[in-house]
């Protein structure tokens, strides 16, 4: 084999799936999806031809046209990251049907139970397939390097409807039959009462991470010419969300003037319940988003903003494989606090980068052990990128990129985005790549920015920048001042949102005492923010100081949310460390009765971390 990403099974001396057809009739009793896909090569292929699959029960692959068995294997072990390989025999085949089953333990797919929705009588289930996680919907050549064209048919209940990451066609019944598409699936009753098929088209090459889909009882609100906002019909969330993210069509077109033609046409938002295990998920033409980034504030729009952002970097141009997820995560941090700047201004924009500074210094604590997880270009070789996953791409990416602004001016670095992007669109892409287009353009750059330092070296390089703006400083200042005993007056933090406690309670000590803890709480009631970054930092703290009165709300943190980025630490913060006993007791009490509550992502992180500290 001449694998091409160390997350796939995919042979580079094999064709690439070019397009595929899905049918997926999804029976929310038994938690499945019986499933048609028929995928299309590039070239005919005769020979053996490598697919991802995980938690999939293969049935049969056919010949498209004279419905003859094509043979296949299915590796007898799975493997712990990549999961089963799928081998066909093909003879001279450029494409060919798969019948097969999803499983209840699918990675990807979290079936929410109607007590689990906010109205509690009809179910929910969504998708999050970044980073490897597609192959456990459909079998697939699952690395970014494999970009595709999809159609798909969503059979679900007709009490139900359903949002994808593609152009929506039309709602019909079952018994209308769609020739260009994958046949139905034999083990479902396709045609039965009660049943609608909703039918969905991405004319875009993408990589198979970006394959999303919801289906629910879902509501929208009109909030600008490109842009709805979905959510769960009933509760409050709709219209709170409408609210928070009206300004998003602003950010469209400030991101139009920044990097060119925004590409896919519709730029729809959808809530998901608590339990969705990112902030934001950039599927294209439909974003995912958590409810938490509902602030009331329209600060949650920074989450919105960097989504609207991955459109260009990300979307357009994807990187190759996970090893070089920073021309992702860096790019769009840059894009992101551009687009938060133009529209917000620059003070927000200093305390985004402060609060992503300080993150990226806690991720280099926390990779202390591991330091190839601190470098931009990674290896990844044995390595589930769920475990790995940090600010580090992101924010260390952020501050090559801005270095490269620094050197060269924005006016200069603002033109190179443009030409990049434009170069190099629907095309995935390594650091080479990106280093090679960069020193062609900007000539001489090697000589002032050591390029192979940044990309290849571990740990903060020392022309990192901290942000400097006069709100950050006073900020920084004062939570230094916190370890002198005194609390900040209240007219200083008087026009203080999210973000600036955010910033505060993160550079406050960790070692701080119980009855500081308590007091600051009692002046501030931050255990009761509703901005899940305020609280959270804040219970952060009183776990570090074993301040026991906290740890009823902790507990119903955990249980009311399953963002990995709240789960991480509060989780992390109970079980490391000696002298913990009580506090293990409740992190495996808490995680026992909530577990079900959370995306199977999230479980599995919250596992490693067990399996790390107990």
């Amino acid at each position: 084999m001449a694998p091409i990403d160390p997350h796939s099974f995919t042979d580079s001396t094999h064709p690439v799936t070019t397009h595929i057809a899905l049918s997926l009739y999804l029976d929310f009793p038994s938690s499945t999806i019986h499933a048609t896909a028929l995928l299309s090569l590039s070239t005919p292929h005769t020979g053996p031809l490598s697919l991802d699959t995980r938690s999939l029960t293969i049935h049969s692959v056919l010949d498209p046209q004279s419905q003859a068995p094509i043979p296949f294997s299915l590796s007898s072990d799975q493997d712990p990251i990549r999961g089963r390989h799928l081998t066909l025999s093909l003879s001279n085949h450029s494409s060919f049907l798969v019948v097969y089953s999803t499983s209840p333990s699918s990675s990807a797919l979290q079936w929410l139970s109607p007590p689990q929705t906010f109205n509690k009588t009809l179910p929910f289930v969504y998708t999050q397939c970044q980073s490897i996680h597609a192959r456990s919907v459909f079998p697939c050549q699952d690395t970014p390097a494999a970009r595709v064209t999809y159609t798909c048919l969503l059979n679900v209940p007709s009490s139900l409807s359903a949002v994808m990451s593609a152009r929506h066609v039309t709602r019909r019944s079952p018994s209308e039959s769609s020739p260009s598409h994958a046949p139905p699936p034999p083990h479902a009753t396709w045609g039965a009462e009660g049943r609608a098929v909703e039918e969905f088209v991405m004319d875009q090459p993408i990589p198979t991470y970006l394959f999303a889909f919801a289906v629910g009882e879902l509501g929208f609100r009109e909030v600008g010419p490109r842009t709805r906002v979905y959510a769960e019909a009933a509760g409050p969330v709709l219209d709170e969300a409408a609210r928070e993210f009206a300004g998003t069509e602003e950010m469209v077109q400030q991101g139009e003037r920044l990097f060119g033609p925004y590409d896919w046409e519709r730029f729809d938002l959808l809530v998901l319940p608590p339990s969705f295990p990112y902030g934001g998920m950039e599927n294209p033409r439909m974003v995912f988003l958590t409810p938490t980034v509902i602030k009331g504030d329209a600060s949650g729009a920074q989450v919105v903003a960097h989504e609207l952002a991955h459109s260009w970097t990300g979307n357009l141009i994807t990187n190759k494989t996970n090893d070089h997820f920073w021309l992702n995560e860096g790019f769009t941090t840059y894009a992101e606090r551009r687009i938060v700047e133009a529209v917000q201004g620059e003070d927000r924009a200093a305390l985004n980068i402060g609060i992503g500074w300080k993150g990226l210094n806690e991720e280099m604590e926390r990779f202390k052990d591991n330091m190839e997880f601190t470098k931009l270009k990674t290896n990844q070789e044995g390595v589930d990128p769920d475990d790995v996953y940090s600010q580090v791409p992101y924010e260390k990416g952020f501050q090559f990129l801005w270095r490269i602004e620094r050197q060269i001016g924005r006016p200069a670095f603002d033109e190179f985005l443009k030409k990049y992007i434009n170069t190099f669109k629907f095309k995935s892409i390594d650091t080479e790549t990106f280093l090679d287009f960069l020193k062609a353009n900007v000539p001489g750059i090697e000589k002032d920015i050591d390029l192979e330092l940044w990309t290849e070296g571990t740990g903060i390089p020392p022309d990192a920048y901290e942000p400097v703006s006069n709100i950050y400083t006073k900020i920084v200042s004062l939570a230094n001042e916190f370890k002198l005993g005194r609390m900040p007056r209240e007219d200083e933090v008087a026009d203080w949102q999210g973000q600036e406690w955010e910033l505060y309670l993160e550079n406050l000590p960790k070692a701080v005492e119980a009855s500081q803890i308590l007091a600051l709480d009692e002046r501030y009631r931050l255990s009761e923010s509703k901005d899940y970054e305020v609280k959270v930092a804040f219970l952060q703290l009183a776990i570090s100081a074993k301040c026991r009165d906290y740890y009823g709300e902790v507990e119903k943190t955990l249980k009311s949310v399953g963002r990995m980025k709240y789960l991480r630490p509060l989780y992390t913060a109970l079980v490391q460390g000696t002298g913990k006993e009580e506090e293990k007791i409740l992190a495996k009490r808490v995680f026992a009765e909530a577990r079900d509550c959370y995306h199977p992502i999230a479980q599995g992180v919250v596992e490693s971390i067990f399996a790390k500290h107990l």
